[in-house]
């Protein structure tokens, strides 16, 4: 049997999911006709085409009821009878996440659709930070029950999958890193023109959520140490932690706050920078394992990186010799490692990174893709 239909299943309003367009973008290329059915809220069309992909969202009666966990847990059966009703047969359905795939193993085993089921697990799922007593109980037994019933399963790190595979027992899941699409060499002063900042301080950037368990009051504590004064950070993105990075901002002049820009301009941005920061606080463990985007949008934009000692990021950096780990996510730590950038040989640094941009590029993650769903039919 061919199957040429692909349904991709997000349990979000898919206006910044940007993993799970990038993967339809790519089957679409490979020739499947594809669907990403996601959930409707205000303001938002419910359908809509993004770059060559149609986009279904579903809209809940329910979505109204207070958000408790038995109101929740209405609205989830709800859209997974709604989404239930656009499954076809002889389809595969790209489930992304455990939610999802809970909705392609009651359209496969219990309304009996001769469908395909791939298991996206975009992280440690049942090792969240949110996750804990009664609740993360159930998301492991509902996980337990559900993967076994996935035809394949891919997920973001290789820990991750092995972890997958010495619980469940299931074939080793293929990993598909989240990587942007490659990019040439850019050249940008964004930031140092934005800012005004002199050429004679390096640029540190972090990008992406503003969070907890992501270091960000270490790097405010470790910049708004005098040690550190010749260099400055910039915060881009945005979150809970906003507020806190502006007041830093106004009481010292090396660190900065930028709002968050367009997915098309993060590169130019990222790339007027001298170096990346991405600190992950191994408070779960999906933190300890992860591997996040911007690590792979600093290398693409050939900055080099300084990164927590977590497995899979030390990894990324020690094999390429790309960056700085930190032997600890202290203040005095991070401080220890800035120093060291500050003094090490930058242009070795851009050589390397200029080797690896391929390896960690989307370009390479799509044949992999590509294989995958070919292993499918």
């Amino acid at each position: 049997m061919n199957i040429r239909n692909v349904i991709l299943i997000v349990l979000n309003n898919f206006t910044n999911d940007n993993r799970v367009l990038k993967e339809a973008v790519t089957l679409k290329a490979a020739g499947y006709s594809v669907v990403v059915l996601a959930m409707h809220d205000d303001n938002l069309l419910i359908k809509e085409n993004k770059e060559g992909i149609d986009i279904e969202r579903i809209k809940l009666t329910s979505k109204k009821l207070p958000r408790i966990i038995f109101f929740q847990i209405i609205k989830y059966f709800e859209f997974v009878f709604l989404c239930s009703k656009k499954i076809k047969h002889e389809s595969i359905v790209h489930c992304n996440d455990l939610d999802a795939l809970i909705i392609g193993v009651i359209n496969k085993k219990i309304l009996k659709k001769n469908i395909k089921i791939l298991y996206d697990a975009h992280e440690y799922e049942t090792e969240t930070i949110n996750l804990s007593g009664i609740r993360k109980k159930a998301v492991k037994i509902a996980e337990s029950i559900t993967i076994r019933s996935a035809d394949t399963v891919i997920t973001v790190s290789d820990t991750i999958a092995k972890e997958y595979k010495r619980i469940y027992g299931i074939k080793l899941p293929d990993v598909v890193l989240n990587a942007p699409r490659y990019i040439n060499e850019i050249k940008s002063n964004r930031l140092r023109s934005e800012f005004e900042i002199p050429l004679d301080k390096k640029i540190f950037l972090y990008q992406g959520l503003l969070g907890r368990g992501r270091g960000i009051e270490t790097i405010l504590e470790a910049f708004s140490n005098p040690e550190i004064r010749n260099a400055v950070i910039v915060f881009l993105g945005y979150g809970e932690l906003e507020s806190l990075i502006k007041q830093y901002s106004k009481d010292n002049v090396n660190i900065f706050f930028h709002e968050a820009v367009p997915i098309e301009l993060l590169s130019e941005y990222t790339a007027s920078a001298d170096f990346g920061i991405a600190i992950i606080q191994p408070i779960c463990l999906s933190y300890e394992y992860c591997l996040p985007n911007k690590v792979f949008e600093y290398i693409m934009a050939g900055i080099p990186i300084i990164v927590s000692d977590l497995i899979e990021l030390k990894k990324v950096i020690n094999e390429n010799k790309i960056g700085f780990v930190i032997k600890d996510n202290s203040t005095s730590g991070l401080i220890e490692t800035v120093k060291r950038a500050l003094g090490a040989e930058y242009l070795a640094l851009k050589s390397n990174l200029v080797k690896v941009k391929k390896k960690y590029s989307w370009e390479e993650q799509e044949t992999i893709l590509n294989k995958i769903f070919s292993g499918l039919n």
